[in-house]
């Protein structure tokens, strides 16, 4: 999952590497390793349990199992789908802008006066 994200993440940023890009790399690693931490944690009590001979902890044990499996399958599916979504949205971003270079430029221009406004009245 990690190697795949880094593969989208070069694509889509064509090498610009800017602060957003950055702070969402970080905050996706961030959460990809307490996500494994977790996981990890979760398998190692499991193994630690080991085969009980009470009914009742073995239901439990293989309960728990199956919530990790099916965990670990929707978090796969989730982080797959986020990456093909986020690679149209650039995908139609980067068409507009190449089929309207005017039209962005000038949307830029006026969010970047807009925003030049809103900060120079705070101070």
């Amino acid at each position: 999952m990690e190697s795949t994200a880094d593969e989208f993440s070069s694509e889509a940023g064509h090498g610009n590497g800017s602060a957003a890009r950055r702070a969402a790399r970080k905050t996706r690693a961030a959460s990809n390793r307490e996500l494994q931490n977790l996981i990890s944690d979760v398998e190692d009590l499991i193994s630690r349990i080991g085969q009980a001979a009470d009914p009742e902890i073995a239901r439990v044990r293989a309960k728990v199992e199956s919530a990790m499996a099916s965990a670990k399958e929707s978090i796969a599916d989730g982080a797959e789908r986020a990456q093909r979504q986020a690679k149209d949205l650039l995908d139609s971003g980067d068409r507009y802008v190449r089929d309207r270079p005017w039209e962005a430029i000038g949307v830029a221009a006026i969010v970047g006066l807009a925003i030049g406004f809103l900060v120079s009245r705070r101070f």
